[in-house]
Order: structure tokens, then C-alpha cells, then sequence
């Protein structure tokens, strides 16, 4: 039978009756008998920390918005966009049933009474399957109570910012706030500011089954500082991009070779990063625990789970580049620092490759390593300072080489896309369920 007390079932579920087959609404029924409190304790005592890249502890966001008065409201940040990703979509196509379930338990510990996802306009397939599973729900009284929507907002990588996407669902541009949600939610009707909780996906998808089954179930899996399973993306010049939910502290190299088949003609990964915002790793550091605190101490982050592998014909330079092309053209503009060091990285590192650059053009750009994140209002040129440094550290040999015009081979790399799986295309979305053999 397929189970719905992980993230990603072995085949999508078409309908609200093979949820409920299943063992779905399970949680949401005992969030029911628990009461707003009992479910947040719950969630507390699980560890559940945000998937979305930083890790928060979600109970305590939660307890958080509980502790104030006033009308709430959750939101779903379902605006995927971090290169090399796919979870967040993939848990929406094989089972929007967990999503709607988890925020439903949320406005219930939090007392809310509207609930919103947050989505890019061009995921088309996704939010179709958002509106019938919410539809279905909704008629099998299953969301009672509960004001459900779906804003839809621009193919902007900003989106993705917790306060870009309340300027989208509040009407204007994905703008990054100066203030966090819990000090700055969504308007209410008139004067009154909206107690507001944001959460992710996969975050929310968790929930139910934390609440049906327990704090300790949940922690059967993971790390004590990581715990549960997490849906990781694997993708670059492995043989066999791949979605996979894997226990948290699992190796990043038994992702790569297990179900991302290894590299192809027998290449070895030479760089491999998580999205385009932290610390890229070299071949000798790839047997890490995909964890937050393993990430940590060797100087990287786990991110969105979303892995990039280059093999050993690629140039670092050439990703720095590619890398901070993208990262200067997302930059909005609101912190100078964050626009202009971002645009410097981009064009410091392209004149470094074309071997335009000496030494001293290196040194200009690495001062900005330490500016680039004054005044900051999102996580962005933290992203930059994070990949510049670690290439001009860990793949230092091949800015020299650059620079020295012996550059180890240009391959044309662009910025890598979001993942994208098109059914119709028959591109294998590979899911692997923790205890598979892989």
C-alpha cells in the first residue's frame, strides 16, 4: 500500500480517496483532538527544522505567531526557484493532499483562519493539482474553516524570499522587507497587521505525519541535529538526475553514486555545490552527512538540498562565473552593496577566466567579499560572498591558472536552471524511500 507518512509516495496520488486509503487526514484529525498547543509541543519535540535553506526550528516559529493576539494566517512559499532543485514540485505533483493537510494542522495551532500558497504563475501542472486536491478536500470537509487561496507571482528567483512573496500575495513586486514576517505580516482588513507564519513545502508536507504518529517516529531518522528524512535533488554531470527523499546525515556521496548513478565515462566530481548560495565542495569532502550542523563545520550549508555536480574537466572559475551572473542579474537592487558586489563578482570572475585579469584585479574583487552583505534585506549576498570565497579558497589553483592563461578548459557552462521534470517528455522522476536499497 502506498504510505503517506513520508514526503513522497512510490506513485502520485490521483485522488482525495487513495489519500485517505492511505492513512491520510490522519494527522489533521488528531490536531483536532490535541488542540493548537499539544500539536505545536509536538512539532517542538520532533526538531523539525525549514527545508527551505535555513533551518529554522519550525515549532518554535510557530509558538511564536500562537503567542499574540489577532487574526493569522500561513503561507505555503511554494515558489521553487533555487537552481538544481525539484523537491518542492515533486511533493506537489505525487501528493498536494500532505501539503494541504500540513497547513490545515498549522492554522489550527496557530489559529488561523486563511491559508495561502505562494506559487510562480508558470508551474501550470502544479497548481492544477493544488486547486483540484484543495477542491476535493474542501468538499469532503476536510478544510472547514479555513479560507484557502493560491497567489501566483513572477518567475523571479526573489519569490522565493519568506518577505517577497507577502509584496507579491499583498499585490506588488517580489521585494525583499527589511523586517522578518513576525515583525511585518500580511495586511488585514484595515489598520490590523495578520499574525503570519511562512513556511515551506516540504516543511508543511512533514507535519502530518509528526502529528499522527509522534515526535519520536520522526526521529527514527535524520541526525539529533538534523532529524527526519529530506527530499534531495541531484543533478549537473551525474548520469541520472534524480528527486530522492534520504535520511538526513545520509553522505553526499551515496547520493551521487546511488541514485544519481556516478558521473558519466568514469569522471571523478571535482566541484559540487547545494543551489548556488553556499560554499562549494571539492572531491575529498563528499563523504559529509547531508546535515545541517555536517555542512556547517566543514564551512558550507545544505541549502534546499538541491546538488550540482561538475566532474574534473570543469573549470571552477567558469562556475563562479555562471554562478555569479545569475546571483547579480536576481540581485534587486534595493541594497547597493549586495547589487554592486554581485555585478563585480560577475564581471570579475568572467575577466578572469577570458585571462583579462592579474593579481591585483583578484584582490580588488576579493574586498568586496567582505561588503557585499552590508545593509542586506535577504539572504542573496550572503549566497555571493559564500560561493566567491570558497572558490577563490578551495579552487584556488584554477584562479591562478586563469590568470596566468592556462585555464584548465572552458565547457560554455550557463546558469543552471530549476530542475524541471515534464511527464509528456518521459523523464524519469526517481524516487527512492529511506530503507530502499539503492
Amino acid at each position: 500500500m502506498t504510505r503517506t507518512d513520508r514526503l513522497l509516495p512510490e506513485e502520485p496520488l490521483l485522488d482525495l480517496a487513495s489519500y485517505l486509503a492511505a492513512g491520510g487526514g490522519s494527522g489533521l484529525r488528531h490536531a483536532a483532538e490535541l488542540g493548537g498547543e499539544s500539536v505545536i509541543r509536538l512539532v517542538r519535540e520532533s526538531g523539525l527544522r525549514g527545508r527551505g535553506g535555513a533551518g529554522f526550528p519550525t515549532g518554535l516559529k510557530w509558538h511564536g505567531a500562537a503567542q499574540a493576539e489577532g487574526p493569522a494566517v500561513v503561507v505555503a512559499n511554494a515558489a521553487e526557484g533555487e537552481p538544481g532543485t525539484m523537491k518542492d514540485r515533486a511533493i506537489m505533483e505525487y501528493n498536494p493532499y500532505l501539503l494541504l493537510e500540513g497547513m490545515a494542522i498549522a492554522a489550527e495551532a496557530i489559529r488561523a483562519t486563511t491559508a495561502i500558497i505562494g506559487i510562480k504563475a508558470r508551474f501550470e501542472p502544479h497548481i492544477a493539482r493544488l486547486e483540484s486536491a484543495a477542491s476535493e478536500m474542501a468538499a469532503a470537509g476536510l478544510l472547514d474553516g479555513i479560507d484557502f487561496r493560491i497567489t501566483e507571482g513572477p518567475d523571479d528567483y526573489l519569490l522565493g524570499v519568506e518577505t517577497a512573496l507577502l509584496e507579491v500575495i499583498e499585490g506588488r513586486d517580489p521585494l525583499p522587507r527589511v523586517l522578518p514576517p513576525y515583525l511585518h505580516g500580511l495586511a488585514g482588513a484595515g489598520d490590523n497587521e495578520l499574525r503570519t507564519v511562512v513556511n515551506n513545502v516540504e516543511t508543511l508536507a512533514n507535519v502530518p505525519g509528526i502529528v499522527a504518529n509522534g515526535s519520536d517516529w520522526f526521529r527514527e531518522n535524520g541526525t539529533g541535529e538534523s532529524p527526519g528524512t529530506m527530499v534531495f535533488t541531484v543533478s549537473g554531470d551525474v548520469r541520472r538526475p534524480a528527486v530522492v527523499e534520504l535520511p538526513l546525515g545520509t553522505p553526499l556521496s551515496l547520493l551521487i553514486y546511488g541514485p544519481g548513478g556516478g558521473l558519466h565515462d568514469g569522471r571523478k566530481p571535482k566541484l559540487v555545490i547545494s543551489g548556488v548560495s553556499n560554499r562549494p565542495l571539492a572531491e575529498h569532502e563528499l563523504d559529509v552527512p547531508m546535515s545541517y550542523e555536517a555542512m556547517s563545520r566543514i564551512g558550507s550549508g545544505l541549502g534546499a538540498g538541491g546538488f550540482i555536480v561538475y566532474d574534473d574537466t570543469t573549470c571552477a572559475v567558469e562556475v563562479a562565473t555562471a554562478l555569479s551572473g545569475f546571483l547579480a542579474r536576481s540581485s534587486c537592487g534595493q541594497c547597493p552593496p549586495c547589487k554592486l558586489g554581485t555585478s563585480a563578482f560577475a564581471d570579475g570572475f568572467a575577466s578572469v577566466l577570458d585571462g583579462d585579469s592579474d593579481f591585483d584585479d583578484v584582490a580588488a574583487m576579493t574586498a568586496w567579499i567582505s561588503r557585499v552583505t552590508d545593509a542586506n534585506r535577504c539572504g542573496l549576498g550572503a549566497g555571493q560572498r559564500a560561493l566567491a570565497e570558497g572558490i577563490l579558497d578551495v579552487f584556488a589553483d584554477d584562479v591562478v591558472a586563469c590568470v596566468e592563461r592556462r585555464c584548465p578548459g572552458h565547457r560554455g557552462l550557463l546558469p543552471p536552471a530549476p530542475i524541471d521534470h515534464d511527464p509528456a517528455a518521459q523523464r524519469p522522476l526517481i524516487v527512492f524511500m529511506p530503507g530502499d536499497e539503492l
